[in-house]
């Protein structure tokens, strides 16, 4: 569990009735963009993997053995993480990699991590963590409602983490290009939430 998630998602979540999977979709779908490979991307849709995520979190939600939102968050991400993994493993016919699932799961907490302090600056205040904690999907929410470009850029550089010179290779724009839609990105997100952030 991430410090973010220590503070601020201790509240406990009622997993009994399973439609509350449906409610993290956005977060999944942000999740599973950022870390789906590029030719995976061509062949298969981010949407089908969080809608089989969803669909096998719903059938397993009974062995959901924690009992706060952080803890939820995190086993839907040992789910997609499987899933990501097994799509990949199909389409390149390689054996079950149980090392390569538990780095897609700590790629995807990274990336989750990322999301979670996206707004908070440097250095957050524990109000401000509490916040952003409270509010991953609406943050994941946030972003997918950017324009396209705004939105890759953000996830790029913000979510995977990747250097502005390495977002604007990826883009095929020039690092000046990128950097306005990030700002013009991170306004419309602070905007959206409040005025969450520095």
């Amino acid at each position: 569990m991430t410090t973010n998630e220590s503070n601020a998602d201790n509240q406990p979540i009622d997993v009994s009735d399973p439609a509350v999977v449906a409610q993290y979709e956005p977060y999944l779908r942000m999740l599973a963009h950022v870390r789906m490979r590029r030719a995976l991307q061509a062949k298969v849709g981010a949407s089908d993997i969080v809608q089989q995520t969803m669909m096998q979190a719903v059938q397993a939600i009974d062995q959901f053995r924690g009992g706060t939102e952080a803890e939820f968050r995190g086993w839907l991400r040992q789910i997609l993480a499987r899933c990501l993994c097994h799509v990949d493993r199909d389409l390149h016919r390689d054996k079950r990699d149980v090392r390569r699932e538990q780095s897609m799961e700590q790629k995807l907490a990274q990336s989750s991590m990322r999301l979670e302090g996206l707004l908070a600056g440097d250095g957050p205040t524990p109000s401000q963590n509490v916040a952003l904690g409270e509010n991953v999907l609406q943050v994941a929410m946030a972003i997918e409602r950017l324009p396209d470009a705004q939105r890759e850029a953000v996830r790029l550089h913000y979510l995977e983490g990747m250097k502005l010179s390495e977002v604007a290779v990826e883009l095929d724009k020039t690092t000046g290009a990128v950097a306005g839609l990030l700002h013009r990105g991170m306004k419309t997100l602070r905007d959206q939430l409040g005025g969450l952030g520095p």
